[in-house]
């Protein structure tokens, strides 16, 4: 395809208690960025893996879908929420576009650390693969993910990797590192939307194929209009067996 350039924003955003004051700072950021081509808010940004609250969290879905749905139309939101698929619980990836959820993902590798094993079922690795809108190729990987080779394997080839993350400031450097190496790695642009919670470690960067590195840990939105054209000419420039 005839790639053109991608605006893209980036919601670097603090989760608060209120579900539904979240919800309206997101559909705030949605109207204001409507000449955007990509937009990411963090992992479970509207409710925050609030374990005490958890059934009043999994019930907020429906209300956050109704509301976000006929906000989103030329542009690409991603962001992740607690949803319950009949009797499990799960981290659910969410691609809206067009008034339309266009693509789901359920989180596979789960940070037993953080005990999300206990509240929510993990995933099917075959759920993490490639998909297309608008004839540029995308791979989700949410948060965890990112550590794990097999999955960078898994996506090799998209054009851009989109990664919504809550990931703790004590691991910030394992973040920054990762996720440009994926970036080098699989010569595609990468996309971190990390969350800017008190304990969690920003670091929400556009990455190019060369490994560089828009960042802003003082924003709440991080903005970059990218060329994809860099994809095909960095691996034309260093062919590594990457189409």
């Amino acid at each position: 395809m005839k790639y053109q350039p991608h605006n893209i924003a980036l919601l670097q955003l603090q989760s608060h208690s209120s579900y539904q004051n979240n919800l309206e700072t997101l559909v705030m950021y949605l109207k204001s960025n409507q000449d955007k081509d990509l937009i990411i808010a963090p992992e479970v940004y509207l409710t925050a893996y609030d374990y005490e609250n958890f059934e009043e969290a999994v019930s907020f879905y429906d209300i956050a879908i109704e509301t976000l749905l006929p906000l989103v139309s030329t542009q690409i939101f991603l962001f992740s929420i607690i949803k319950r698929e009949g009797d499990i619980v799960i981290n659910q990836a969410i691609v809206i576009h067009n008034h339309k959820i266009v693509h789901q993902q359920n989180k596979y590798k789960l940070f037993r650390i953080g005990n999300e094993h206990h509240y929510f079922e993990a995933g099917e690795q075959e759920e993490i693969c490639p998909f297309s809108i608008n004839g540029i190729n995308y791979a989700i990987l949410i948060c965890f993910e990112l550590r794990f080779k097999e999955l960078w394997r898994q996506i090799e080839g998209v054009d851009m990797v989109l990664i919504p993350a809550m990931w703790g400031k004590p691991r910030k450097n394992h973040l920054e590192v990762l996720s440009q190496a994926l970036a080098i790695i699989n010569q595609s642009f990468v996309v971190v939307c990390n969350s800017a919670n008190e304990d969690m470690a920003k670091s929400s960067a556009i990455i190019s194929p060369w490994g560089e590195v828009i960042m802003d840990d003082e924003s709440e939105i991080i903005e970059a209009t990218i060329d994809l054209k860099k994809v095909k000419k960095i691996r034309r420039l260093i062919p590594i067996g990457i189409r």
